[in-house]
C-alpha cells in the first residue's frame, strides 16, 4: 500500500495501522489485535501488533478500516465492536486528522479468562 496523503504530509500505512492498534488494544474487553503472539516469542515482543489492521483510503479522504481481534469471553460483542469504532475513529481524526468513513470489526477468537 502507498503512503496516506494529508495536505502535503505522506503518512506510511504502518504508522496510521500502529495507531490504530493501540487505541484498540486500549478498549476494556479486547486481548488482541491480529492473532495473539504465545510462547517465547510473545516475551520479547513490544511492538504493536498491526497484522490485523488493514486500511482503505477513500477518494473523498476518508478512510475505511478492517480490524480482526480477539476478545475476552463474556462481552457484549455488539457494545464492544462500538466501543472499538470510536477508539478507531478518534484516534485517527486526532492524529492523523483524516476521518474514518468505515470500521469493519471481525472477532476472530475469544479468550477466557484464568
Amino acid at each position: 500500500m502507498t503512503n496516506i496523503s494529508k495536505e502535503g504530509m505522506a503518512i506510511a500505512p504502518g504508522v496510521v495501522e500502529t495507531i490504530i492498534s493501540l487505541a484498540v488494544r486500549d478498549v476494556d474487553g479486547v486481548v488482541s489485535v491480529g492473532h495473539p503472539t504465545t510462547g517465547i516469542l510473545g516475551l520479547f515482543q513490544n511492538k504493536a501488533e498491526v497484522a490485523g489492521v488493514e486500511l482503505n483510503p477513500m477518494e473523498d479522504g476518508t478512510l475505511e478500516v478492517g480490524l480482526n481481534i480477539t476478545v475476552l469471553y463474556g462481552r457484549n460483542l455488539e457494545e464492544l465492536a462500538d466501543q472499538v469504532r470510536t477508539a478507531v475513529s478518534d484516534a485517527v481524526l486526532t492524529q492523523v486528522g483524516i476521518s474514518v468513513s468505515r470500521v469493519d470489526v471481525t472477532v476472530d477468537g475469544v479468550i477466557f479468562k484464568d
